[in-house]
């Protein structure tokens, strides 16, 4: 089974912690160590796509204590290097989280794109 029809086929609140963490055979990672786990998304909306989670369950950005600060620090570090790595190969890379509403899995996770969306052509 692909990671996209994985991500389809989930419906649980946790896609980090159910699917992706625990089978990260089944993703395209780009950086793994024991804090974070950084992925090219199932489902890219943009053409590059790269999703980064701390590898410990922390629900969102808007959730996060001081307990937190080791796991936000190695999460913020690989972020940077990744989005550094995106900029310097397309000429400009995007960082982003969701909250709320938005956030479809509850798992602090940060988007890192380039490019355009792939839904507007």
């Amino acid at each position: 089974m692909s990671s996209e029809e994985t991500e389809d086929l989930y419906t649980g609140t946790d896609f980090y912690c159910d699917v992706a963490i625990p089978h990260t055979d089944r993703l395209e990672v780009v950086h793994e160590d024991e804090w974070v786990l950084a992925f090219h998304h199932t489902r890219p909306y943009w053409v590059i796509h790269v999703v980064v989670v701390p590898k410990r369950h922390i629900a969102s950005l808007t959730s996060v204590s001081a307990a937190d600060e080791a796991d936000v620090r190695a999460l913020l570090s690989i972020v940077r290097e990744i989005a550094r790595d995106v900029e310097a190969s397309h000429g400009a890379a995007a960082v982003l989280t969701n909250l709320g509403a938005y956030q479809d899995s509850k798992h602090l996770h940060v988007h890192i794109h380039s490019g355009r969306r792939l839904d507007q052509g």
